[in-house]
């Protein structure tokens, strides 16, 4: 296809016209083809930008919820002190607020992990280190989830925090699932859909993948990391997810809790 040139208004008969001249009137442009952009893209066969994929992002809910608990409760009691305390009590509500908002939103609210296509970015309480897939060696699990660099550094994973309760429940429902299977009673293989008792008794137990393969029973931050590990192994060779590691300290939470300590320090001293 190429961009139609203007035309006299009085064009000169060349002989019969074809089924594709006729269907366009000379003199005339169509509404879609002569647009410069999508003649652009299309007949310089340049090839098309794909759109950037959202990140995974991670975060503990149970810690988004303590968090918001405590922030609730330190707020109000703080403030009603500031308001109707007497003496030092406003002062020292105010250095309470300063000190521990801070570290309640730093261990709670702000952790999070974001799994790009070329990069893994950690948000921890005090850091965020952003770590391309090609300098990162291991992400391993223990009694801390954590992401190792290929030159031996370890940062650990806040917002993926290992549940022991929780491993050793989906333990248990694995090794029910294997005796369900040895014995030829496992509903999820057995040719129908489970019920609502069937998923009852077995705890919540996902159903089977498609073509009949079975996800192992797995902690919820166990299925995480390995999702990242998933990542990991398919983009760690891409050009575009290597470069250095870079790490940022989160000086907008260590400065006011700074100066609340020091002012609590000087209020408990003088007092």
């Amino acid at each position: 296809m190429t961009t139609p040139e203007h035309q006299p208004s009085d064009p000169e008969p060349s002989g019969p016209a074809t089924p594709a001249e006729s269907a366009e009137p000379a003199g005339s442009a169509g509404p879609t083809g002569s647009s410069p952009s999508s003649e652009g893209t299309e007949g310089s066969g340049a090839p098309a930008v794909p759109e950037a994929s959202a990140d995974r992002v991670y975060r503990s809910n149970p810690g988004l919820a303590g968090g918001v608990l405590l922030l609730g409760v330190t707020g109000w009691m703080c403030v009603d002190a500031m308001i109707s305390g007497e003496g030092r009590a406003p002062w020292l509500a105010l250095a309470v607020l300063l000190f521990i908002v801070p570290l309640v939103v730093a261990y709670t609210l702000l952790p999070a992990v974001h799994a790009g296509e070329d990069r893994l970015r950690v948000r921890n309480p005090f850091r965020t280190v952003e770590l391309p897939w090609g300098r990162i060696a291991s992400l391993r699990s223990g009694y801390s989830n954590e992401v190792v660099t290929d030159a031996g550094t370890a940062y650990q994973l806040w917002a993926l925090p290992v549940s022991l309760r929780a491993r050793k429940r989906a333990a248990r429902q694995e090794m029910r699932a294997a005796g369900e299977r040895a014995h030829g009673v496992d509903v999820r293989t057995a040719g129908r859909t489970p019920g609502v008792g069937d998923a009852f008794r077995r705890g919540g137990a996902a159903a089977p993948r498609a073509g009949g393969a079975e996800r192992p029973e797995r902690a919820p931050t166990d299925r995480a990391v390995d999702e990242l590990r998933e990542l990991h192994e398919k983009r760690r060779g891409e050009r575009s997810a290597q470069g250095e590691v870079t790490v940022r300290w989160a000086y907008e939470i260590m400065a006011p809790t700074l100066a609340g300590a020091i002012l609590l320090a000087v209020l408990l001293a003088v007092g």
